[in-house]
């Protein structure tokens, strides 16, 4: 099993968002800013739902990493630490999912 871990992307992507955009793929997404990086992130969502729906199990571990790593560099851009969003998943578990849905305030 790995020892990889989302940390270790998290600090992965902080590094390589640093670099020339000429050099880096992150970097040239973090280059772009927000609006490009969210839409990349939703172009991999949408691939990994389609992977899923085939249930292409070599597509749909590729499209997951994509879209995690996508996600990282969002967050990345946000200057959203990885463990806010592993905090509120932990304030989650202690509620069931359907008592946390309807606790939230729907627009």
């Amino acid at each position: 099993m790995s020892e990889f871990s989302l940390s270790d992307l998290e600090r992965i992507v902080a590094a390589r968002a640093k670099a020339s955009p000429d050099e880096s793929w992150t970097a040239k997404l973090v280059a772009a800013g927000q609006t490009k990086a969210a839409k990349k992130l939703g172009e991999e969502a949408v691939e990994t739902v389609i992977a899923a729906l085939a249930q292409d199990r070599t597509d749909l571990v590729s499209e997951s990493a994509d879209l995690l790593y996508h996600l990282m560099v969002v967050l990345n851009i946000a200057g959203i630490p990885l463990q806010d969003v592993m905090d509120e998943l932990q304030r989650r578990t202690g509620q069931s999912g359907l008592q946390e849905k309807a606790g939230r305030q729907t627009p």
